[in-house]
């Protein structure tokens, strides 16, 4: 699909040979913070997800596409749309590249199909995303796509035991 392909990378449907990538990924506990997990996944209950994720986005309000690199034909991250309200037009998104794709501008490129993806082909009005407060390069690439800062909600995630505050950016679709 050319809509999902970008210059360095594209976004695909998962495939049954994601399972290793999604199992170390979901068992990363130095992730748990932003993904709100806090128990290790088997890599029976993946398979099953797997097995599950032909479902569409309208029967299983949520989209997770494989991130992968075009020069190495190599999974490098996962971007979702969840929380998928039809009759609202409006998704959340979650993006996560593997720590050795950082900081090489994937993430703005995966964004920005994405984006393109959930206003053109499914004709949403909006998207957010919940960005902890100290996750300064989230928050500066989601606002650099016109997400913008419209709450912050306070004390709401317990991390090491400490309550951080979480942000809430939005993009409407001006169409």
């Amino acid at each position: 699909m050319i809509t999902l392909k970008g210059t360095t990378i594209y976004l695909r449907a998962l495939e049954p040979e994601d399972l290793e990538f999604i199992y170390k990924i979901e068992n990363n506990e130095s992730i748990w913070d932003v993904s709100n997990t806090q128990t290790p996944y088997s890599r029976f209950l993946i398979r099953q997800y797997l097995e599950n994720a032909h479902q569409d986005i309208y029967e299983a309000k949520q989209l997770r596409l494989a991130v992968v690199s075009i020069d190495q034909e190599r999974l490098v991250g996962l971007i979702d749309l969840f929380d998928f309200d039809f009759k609202n037009s409006r998704a959340g998104v979650g993006i996560l590249l593997e720590e050795s794709s950082r900081g090489q501008g994937l993430g703005a490129e995966v964004l920005a199909l994405l984006i393109d993806y959930a206003f053109s082909h499914l004709q949403l009005h909006q998207l957010y995303a919940n960005i902890s407060i100290s996750n300064e390069a989230s928050t500066k690439l989601f606002t650099k796509f016109g997400f913008q800062k419209i709450g912050i909600k306070k004390d709401w995630n317990k991390i090491n035991g400490q309550f951080v505050d979480e942000v809430l950016f939005q993009l409407i679709h001006n169409s």
